[in-house]
């Protein structure tokens, strides 16, 4: 295996009582069934192109599906807890169904909707809003017992305000600290953080987190990235969403040389070519 483990310990949640294991970096494709995402959305697709779309991604190497039906981009509104779930909920079913193996994470900020979807067969949750979003969100993650991942945010804030700091990382680290120790002392255990790219942060906040991205480490959790063709890319480029990909791939692969466990994508095949030829330069 290529990870340096003088570095980093391997780390491994629970989910369903079988371990899943980040002894090498994990896919994590994209469904986005909003219709105001910053980039591509699936909300006008029908259920055979999101399972198509789904298929091709388990092809190129994800064995993680992360579905949402909120938009976070910078100055977006949530819609009625109804709308959230009619948007997704359907789609988990038919997921479900199709591909009974497939892990599937459900980006969520409020409990309602968390639940409904872990009724449907979800397995893990995904909280941008940094556990603020709703207090009833601990009780669903320890009444079934699944795992959590835990993006920095600020308090009352999804993504439209920004982080007042004058040491990103070391903030960062301390808001980890605490929430982590808090979702423990309620009995749930199975974490992963995200660092938050995009969530309340200038670009010199973001860069500031790739530079000292190995601190997390320090946390002995495995670590989530999403970056992908997100602002810090396309307007440090001066260029689009959609032209980002390559920007969003030397990204990726600055990371994976820094050990990050899961990348949340929406190039599946891109992310595997990043992952292939890292593991290579390991072999050969």
């Amino acid at each position: 295996m290529y990870i340096d483990q003088k570095v980093y310990k391997a780390q491994s949640i629970n989910i369903k009582g079988k371990l899943f294991h980040f002894d090498e970096p994990k896919i994590m494709g994209i469904i986005n069934l909003s219709h105001d995402s910053f980039y591509e959305n699936d909300s006008g697709s029908s259920a055979k192109d999101i399972l198509t779309k789904i298929q091709l991604f388990i092809d190129n190497g994800a064995e993680i599906i992360d579905v949402g039906g909120v938009s976070t981009k910078p100055g977006s509104k949530l819609p009625s807890v109804k709308e959230e779930i009619n948007r997704i909920i359907p789609t988990i079913k038919k997921i479900r169904k199709k591909f009974p193996d497939l892990i599937i994470s459900v980006d969520t900020v409020r409990s309602s909707v968390a639940t409904e979807a872990l009724l449907c067969g979800a397995d893990i949750i995904n909280d941008v809003s940094g556990g603020y979003g709703d207090k009833k969100m601990i009780e669903v993650l320890k009444q079934h017992r699944c795992p959590y991942i835990l993006t920095h945010n600020i308090v009352k804030s999804i993504n439209n305000d920004k982080l007042k700091s004058e040491n990103t990382i070391k903030d960062i680290i301390r808001f980890f600290s605490k929430r982590i120790k808090e979702l423990k002392t309620h009995g749930v255990y199975d974490i992963i953080i995200d660092p938050g790219f995009g969530f309340s942060k200038s670009i010199e906040q973001n860069f500031e987190l790739i530079k000292y991205f190995e601190m997390l480490h320090v946390l002995h959790t495995p670590i989530m990235v999403g970056i992908s063709r997100k602002s810090m890319i396309y307007n440090m480029l001066e260029t689009k969403p959609d032209e980002s990909l390559n920007g969003t791939s030397i990204m990726h692969s600055f990371l994976i040389s820094r050990n990050a466990s899961i990348f949340r994508v929406h190039d599946v095949k891109e992310m595997k070519e990043v992952k292939m030829l890292w593991e290579a330069s390991y072999y050969y």
